[in-house]
C-alpha cells in the first residue's frame, strides 16, 4: 500500500513555478499531548508539488494561496533535489481542495434561512393572484380556453426537433475521433491529468523499444497501443513507455483504456 499523507492549512512561502507543476511549502504542528514517557512532537515543514493544471481548477493565485485555507491529500516523497524542495518532506499532491471560510459559512446559512420566508410571501401572493382568475374562467365562454390549449401543444415541438441534430452530430465526431486511434481505445485524456505513480518513475524503459514507438507516432500520428488509466484517479496503470513517448513528443491528448477500482 503507498504512503497517504493529508494536510490542510495555508501556504508559508510564495508559489514557486516549473515547468508542468506548481510548489509551495505548508508547515503543520503536532498532537499537543503526547503519550506519557514519550516526547512532544514538533512542527514538520513541507513542500507540496502539484500538477499545474489542477491548481488552476481551485481558482487559487500566487497572492491567494498564503490566505486561503487548503486540504492537500498525497503521498510524501524523499527523492527531490533539495533546491526544489526546501521541506523537510516533499508531498506529490493528487488533490488539492479550497475549503470555506467562516465568514462565507455564516452567509450562506443567513441566506438559507431567508429563503424559506420569501417562498411563503410568494406562495400567498399566488393564492391572491389564482382567485380573480377563476373567477374569471367561470364567467368567460367556453371556446376561448380551448383555443389557448391548442396554442400551448404546438410549440413544444420546436426545440426537439432542433436538440436531436446537435445530439447526433456530437456522437459522429466523437466516433471518427475514436476509429482513428489504437485498437481497444475507449477514451481520449489530456495529458496533464494522467497521475504517474512513484513507481513508474524510478523505471527507465527500453531505449530501443521507445524509439521504435517514437518512430511509428512519427510516422502515423497516434500511438500503436492506449494507457490503462483507473477510472476517476486518473492514475497510469500500464504503458509507462507509451506515456513517455507521448512526453517526449508533446502530445496534447493520449488514447486510454479505463480499468475500474475494485
Amino acid at each position: 500500500m503507498p504512503h497517504k499523507i493529508t494536510l490542510t492549512g495555508s501556504a508559508t512561502g510564495p508559489l514557486r513555478e516549473y515547468d508542468r507543476y506548481v510548489a509551495f511549502d505548508m508547515r503543520e504542528k503536532g498532537s499537543p499531548s503526547a503519550p506519557k514517557g514519550l516526547k512532544k512532537s514538533t512542527f514538520i515543514s513541507y513542500t507540496v508539488f502539484v500538477a499545474k493544471k489542477a491548481f488552476n481548477k481551485t481558482g487559487l493565485t500566487k497572492k491567494s494561496i498564503m490566505h486561503e485555507k487548503i486540504l492537500i491529500q498525497g503521498e510524501p516523497t524523499l527523492d527531490i533535489p533539495i533546491d526544489e524542495c526546501p521541506g523537510e518532506v516533499g508531498v506529490i499532491c493528487f488533490q488539492i481542495t479550497v475549503l470555506p471560510n467562516k465568514n462565507d459559512k455564516e452567509k450562506n446559512q443567513s441566506e438559507e434561512k431567508k429563503e424559506p420566508k420569501q417562498e411563503v410571501s410568494a406562495s400567498s401572493e399566488d393564492s391572491q393572484n389564482t382567485e380573480p382568475k377563476e373567477q374569471e374562467e367561470e364567467q368567460a365562454p367556453v371556446s376561448q380556453p380551448v383555443a389557448k390549449e391548442e396554442k400551448k401543444e404546438v410549440k413544444p415541438i420546436q426545440p426537439e426537433v432542433q436538440q436531436a441534430p446537435t445530439e447526433e452530430k456530437k456522437a459522429e465526431e466523437k466516433k471518427t475521433t475514436l476509429s482513428n486511434q489504437p485498437k481497444g481505445t475507449q477514451d481520449l485524456l489530456n495529458f496533464d491529468d494522467i497521475i504517474v505513480p512513484e513507481e513508474f518513475l524510478k523505471t527507465r524503459p527500453n531505449p530501443e523499444k521507445t524509439q521504435k514507438v517514437i518512430d511509428f507516432v512519427k510516422r502515423t500520428g497516434r500511438l500503436d497501443e492506449p494507457l490503462t488509466i483507473e477510472k476517476g484517479s486518473n492514475v497510469l496503470k500500464d504503458g509507462y513507455r507509451r506515456y513517455v513517448v507521448a512526453k517526449t513528443v508533446k502530445m496534447d491528448q493520449v488514447p486510454v483504456v479505463y480499468e475500474y477500482q475494485k
